[in-house]
């Protein structure tokens, strides 16, 4: 096992899959170093320094620069996919899914549906989404709750660098589109990662974080980790919890969540997007309608408020779940006897 920043992680595992299958493309805003350079010292691999040294690798042909067009982008990762390439485009905010969302909803979501299984679009579309860098409502949100409402989609939100290596090959080598949500706050975390060229994790197969049997707490991406510093809080008052990383929205490990609800009995779902028609809200429909019966309290759930992220940095920090706002929920569904 070898240690790495989760930033590294994502663009180690393209990297080796490029060098892989020749069919792996990479396109997006200034992945090179903006559109019409030859890559060199201004070769900074994105604003987000995932794809750092691509272009002196694998070129022109396979590392594109793109206009600033998401519509383009993921218009041109649909046929290059249908015509037998591998493209992981990347849209460089999620909060960029309006421009492009015909291309992603009707067009690659839909394709093999529409053509009876004779076509594939293997497709990645790379976002980063999330708060708590000051960045603003067109900069700071969580849009994974929209796109895991739409059929015909994978969605994957790693939080470990570890999970980053086996769910990124699993979707690069997965025949059907797949969003890939990177939390921006999250680069700059370290763990360990598999050193298996061939590692992989299933889709719709959650990680068991903390183990415990009073509560189980559901939580994806960046709020996992908050998840677990609350167990781990917890733990010292002799509560203990299951914390549930998800991994996959679409498709989603439904007995991970049942199997952990009907032994604590008590749920708390930690969603960073804001909570009507969210991921916490179908987390907790879920467990209501298929472990009604196991259940000893209402279950509960951490979000952010129905407004737009705050730019303000105490306004910001006030509208972002924290392990304080999920240890009070914990506590809550704690106090139904």
């Amino acid at each position: 096992m070898a240690k790495m920043v989760y930033r590294d992680a994502v663009r180690k595992t393209i990297f080796q899959e490029m060098e892989r299958d020749e069919n792996v493309v990479v396109l997006g805003e200034d992945i090179v170093g903006g559109m019409g350079t030859a890559g060199g010292p201004e070769a900074i691999g994105g604003i987000w320094s995932t794809s750092t040294g691509f272009y002196d690798a694998f070129g022109a042909d396979r590392v594109i620069d793109t206009p600033i067009s998401e519509s383009a982008i993921v218009g041109a990762a649909g046929g290059l996919a249908l015509t037998g390439k591998r493209p992981i485009a990347e849209l460089m905010f999620a909060d960029f899914i309006g421009v492009s969302l015909d291309q992603i909803w009707n067009q690659i979501a839909k394709f093999r549906y529409m053509f009876g299984g004779k076509s594939k679009c293997p497709a990645i579309i790379r976002m980063v989404y999330g708060a708590g860098f000051n960045a603003a409502a067109q900069h700071s949100q969580s849009v994974h709750q929209i796109l895991t409402g739409m059929p015909g989609l994978k969605v994957v939100m790693p939080s470990t660098p570890g999970d980053v290596v086996g769910l990124l090959r699993e979707a690069i080598r997965e025949d059907d589109p797949v969003i890939f949500l990177e939390h921006k706050a999250l680069y700059g975390l370290s763990g360990e990662v598999s050193d298996d060229p061939d590692f992989t994790i299933p889709f719709a197969h959650a990680r068991l974080a903390r183990a415990g049997e009073d509560v189980t707490i559901v939580a994806t991406g960046m709020m996992v980790g908050l998840a677990e510093k609350t167990a781990d809080t917890l733990a010292k008052d002799g509560i203990g919890c299951d914390v549930i990383d998800l991994r996959t929205t679409s498709p989603l490990d439904e007995e991970a969540v049942l199997d952990s609800v009907e032994t604590t009995g008590r749920l708390v779902v930690v969603d960073e997007a804001p909570p009507r028609c969210s991921l916490a809200t179908d987390i907790v429909a879920l467990a209501s309608g298929k472990a009604f019966a196991s259940l000893k309290a209402p279950p509960q759930m951490v979000t952010a408020p129905h407004t737009p992220v705050p730019f303000a940095r105490e306004l910001e920090s006030a509208y972002l779940p924290d392990p304080g706002k999920i240890e009070t929920a914990v506590r809550k569904a704690l106090d139904y006897r």
